[in-house]
């Protein structure tokens, strides 16, 4: 058995305690770093949530439509919304940073309330008024807005590529609310 000196076992155990607390050291700074990351700006933090809700709202209320409208064409309409939205939901989620809440699904509950106990045209024209022309109004300025003021790049460019489908939709409920007569079809 190979002996030591005091000394020299004393001096590798201090420098053994002194590079773990200089390790330890370094991962505590790097981790608020890390973290740092994860946070978002209050523009891109109100867009993840308001877009998420718009989104939700949207799609649920399309869905509503495709089992309650009597209308051929706001079925149509309302599949078109459905499907699209949800793949702008998954997009959304794809682009939020990692560590980032983004809600699975939470719909205005107020907006689906005033909806889904009505059926046939006294559906059709409430939903093409509050949810197909206003709804889709207020999701445009959300996204917009992101555009505009988002700091998080992935999130811009997530809000660049669905502002095209958002406006066609918004074109088409114009159309559909002119062709049924509503207010706002000129808006």
């Amino acid at each position: 058995m190979t002996r030591y000196p005091l000394a020299s076992l004393i001096g590798a155990c201090t420098a053994s305690l002194l590079l773990a607390t200089t390790a330890h050291a370094q991962t505590a700074q790097a981790t608020p770093a890390a973290a740092d990351d994860t946070k978002l700006h209050a523009a891109d933090q109100a867009f993840v949530a308001d877009a998420t809700q718009a989104v939700s709202t949207q799609r649920d209320a399309a869905r509503l439509a495709t089992s309650r409208s009597t209308d051929r064409d706001v079925k149509a309409f309302a599949q078109r919304v459905s499907d699209d939205n949800a793949k702008l939901s998954a997009a959304l989620r794809a682009a939020s940073p990692r560590g980032v809440d983004v809600p699975n699904n939470d719909p205005d509950s107020a907006v689906l309330d005033s909806i889904k106990n009505l059926r046939g045209s006294d559906f059709d024209k409430l939903y093409i008024q509050q949810v197909a022309l206003a709804d889709e109004r207020k999701a445009l300025s959300v996204f917009q807005a992101e555009i505009a003021a988002g700091r998080n790049e992935q999130l811009k460019t997530a809000a660049q590529k669905a502002l095209p489908t958002l406006q066609a939709h918004y074109a088409e409920a114009q159309q559909l609310a002119g062709r049924k007569h509503l207010s706002g079809s000129a808006q």
